[in-house]
């Protein structure tokens, strides 16, 4: 450890990454999904927090809409990192234990599967809550109505884009994620995940169980809402045609996971475990060239 700045240096940094990766793979299957049922939970709580900060914001000028959107909605991420829950996007790091051998890819797809479907049934059963509440019918139903938006807006990338959208957003994740390793207390870790996350969020990035929320809330107001939401919002059903289960699926999640995969696993995991444990410590390894 840095003793003058009580922080991780950026190797050490890649071996506490390394080191978490190992400990969620081995973890008990049960406990990883539970605790994938909470961080479900928490992303879809930034994304409450998100949609409440866009009601009315057209009257901002856009760009800051949407970085005030994206700086509430870490608050979803900061109550990951706090309280251990296991997020798919971040465990996608995993893949640094498996480049080590410390992991078979058995453990590593097995924990990647049982945490995807805790997030996911974490993410609904936020869905369920926020729709029996009725938070979508605040404001007249503009709470709603920034829901559908945003949804159809997500359903509406082609296959190529999502993609990309989700390497860009989990590149930003898991580098929030990474640096978080450095810090110390927990004011370290709220900041280090603070920006990278608003950025991704703020710029359209798409991120797998986000949407896990999102979109099927967007999908069941549609589908659901009665005459008095549509009186209210002066929109009608047809309006959101493109938002169906079907898009959800085809068009969004699975385009958008495989990209936060890329974007997690490959860019950021690999790449500095390939720095660090490859590059950096084999030169460390190697005897000194006699007058160097």
């Amino acid at each position: 450890m840095n003793d003058s700045y009580g922080i991780l240096t950026p190797a050490q940094m890649a071996r506490a990454a390394e080191d978490a990766a190992y400990s969620k793979a081995v973890n008990r299957p049960l406990a990883s999904f539970l605790l994938g049922l909470t961080a479900g939970g928490y992303i879809a709580l930034g994304f409450v927090f998100f949609v409440t900060s866009q009601v009315g914001a057209e009257a901002l000028p856009w760009g800051v809409a949407r970085v005030l959107g994206g700086l509430v909605f870490t608050t979803g991420l900061v109550l990951v990192v706090l309280t251990g829950a296991e997020l798919f996007t971040s465990n996608t790091l995993t893949l640094t234990a498996r480049a080590s051998g410390r992991i078979t890819w058995w453990q590593l797809l097995r924990n990647w599967a049982v945490v995807y479907v805790a997030n996911f049934l974490g993410a609904l059963t936020m869905v369920v809550l926020v729709y029996v509440a009725g938070t979508w019918r605040m404001v007249d139903g503009g709470w709603g109505t920034v829901v559908l938006n945003s949804a159809t807006t997500k359903v509406s990338h082609s296959f190529v884009e999502a993609f990309a959208l989700g390497v860009l957003c989990n590149l930003l994740v898991c580098l929030a994620i990474w640096a978080a390793y450095s810090g110390r207390t927990t004011t370290d870790k709220v900041v280090a995940v603070t920006m990278p996350i608003a950025l991704f969020v703020a710029s359209g990035f798409e991120h797998s169980v986000a949407n896990m929320f999102l979109i099927p809330l967007g999908v069941i107001i549609r589908t659901s809402a009665d005459d008095a939401f549509w009186a209210d919002t002066g929109l009608a059903p047809e309006d959101f045609g493109e938002l169906t289960w079907g898009a959800f699926y085809v068009d969004n999640l699975l385009p958008v996971t495989l990209g936060n995969i890329v974007g997690g696993g490959v860019m950021i995991g690999v790449m500095y475990w390939t720095i660090f444990h490859r590059l950096v410590r084999r030169s460390a390894a190697q005897p000194a060239v006699d007058g160097e």
